[in-house]
């Protein structure tokens, strides 16, 4: 797999494409996305506890899947395969539509943040979806070790209490990206 991200400038417009961790270190805008997993008939979401090696924000509870699209990757194809290579998920059939729709994978926006780690950074624009989680993939789940260490189901109430009361538990991006998905998630 290439490690070139898709760089961008404050329009989200591609400005062209640049080395993983260099684009880290380099403090460079880049595209991103994170995916919410929720189980509609418990009314609860997937986040996962990234890996302690991952090369920032190990150990900090996020949400079920976040990466970057990488060069000459459609953002459909991106979704399946990394949900494929962090959880074992085998999406069927990836179909992106609004907020409220039928379609398994919503789109709930994006945002830009910046935020500092030992050596390197996060600038990224994020761009935020939902996937309704069909009954049958449920079981399907299969951790990544090199991704993430632990998943927990919990209610949008849970999250919110425990953002409250911890907030240094979660990765840097998740509440700005947890707002965006919380349309979706409340329904």
């Amino acid at each position: 797999m290439n490690d070139l991200l898709i760089l961008v400038n404050e329009n989200d417009e591609m400005i062209g494409y640049g080395e993983k961790m260099e684009t880290h270190v380099k403090e460079l805008l880049h595209r991103a996305f994170s995916i919410f997993i929720q189980d509609r008939t418990t009314g609860k979401i997937l986040i996962q506890r990234r890996a302690m090696g991952k090369y920032h924000s190990g150990g900090k509870w996020s949400n079920a899947c976040c990466s970057h699209p990488r060069k000459d990757e459609t953002m459909e194809d991106v979704l399946t395969t990394r949900l494929k290579e962090e959880l074992g998920l085998t999406v069927p059939e990836t179909v992106i539509g609004e907020s409220g729709g039928s379609e398994p994978f919503h789109y709930m926006g994006k945002f830009t943040y910046y935020a500092p780690f030992e050596g390197l950074s996060e600038h990224e624009i994020d761009r935020v979806f939902v996937y309704d989680i069909p009954e049958e993939l449920k079981g399907q789940i299969e951790l990544n070790p090199e991704e993430a260490e632990a998943l927990q189901w919990l209610t949008l109430e849970e999250i919110d209490r425990w953002c409250e009361r911890e907030p240094e538990a979660f990765s840097a991006w998740f509440k700005r990206a947890l707002d965006l998905a919380r349309p979706q998630l409340a329904k």
